[in-house]
């Protein structure tokens, strides 16, 4: 009869390894951050392009209320806290690892300002008219439930607020079209490489 093998002390400390938080620094918007993540979070090891395009182009005045739609571990709205002090900001997601490192992450980074919880999409997010609503949008969600976040975005706006957004380059006609049809207008905030920020404003 085979004997069965165990793992090698090697392969232990791999896997042991693997499960510890994932730690780094980077600057956004002159302020540096120290972010905690982990594997099966969105870029667990860095800030994604589209995200850091979208915080260099936020447009936040200071005593903001904001949302960070799609928080995932706090990129955006660690910024968005940061900058709308003393402000509040609202920051979901609807995966409770995300929420977790989220939460974590505004505590260690000196944020009190922020409310972290879980919400799929707007489910969850209390009646709050927020000047500032921000998401790093994926494609992969679908035509529907980007409409259904577009159209409750621009319900929890307050007039005059604010809906800027990050989406792949190939999305850009589908936002224009959109924004133009739930708010009345569109303003293209920047154009990168693969990704795009557009604005919307509530009448």
């Amino acid at each position: 009869m085979k004997q069965r093998t165990e793992p090698s002390a090697e392969r232990s400390q791999t896997v042991q390894h693997l499960r510890e938080d994932i730690v780094f620094t980077d600057t956004l918007r002159g302020r540096v951050f120290t972010f905690h993540s982990t594997w099966g979070l969105f870029n667990p090891r860095r800030i994604d392009p589209g995200s850091r395009l979208l915080v260099e182009h936020l447009q936040v005045q200071s005593g903001d209320t904001c949302l960070d739609l799609g928080c995932g571990y706090g990129s955006i709205g660690l910024v968005l806290a940061s900058l709308s002090a003393p402000g509040e900001t609202h920051m979901v997601d609807k995966d409770f690892v995300a929420v977790e490192y989220a939460r974590r992450n505004a505590r260690n980074n000196g944020l009190r300002n922020t409310r972290v919880y879980l919400s799929n999409a707007f489910s969850h997010v209390p009646d709050v008219p927020f000047d500032c609503i921000t998401s790093n949008l994926p494609a992969k969600v679908g035509n529907e439930m980007l409409s259904l976040i577009l159209h409750d975005a621009c319900s929890a706006l307050a007039p005059g607020g604010r809906f800027c957004v990050v989406t792949i380059a190939g999305l850009k006609s589908y936002i224009k079209r959109n924004f133009q049809q739930i708010f009345g207008n569109y303003t293209k905030l920047k154009q990168g490489k693969t990704h795009i920020v557009a604005m919307a404003v509530k009448a």
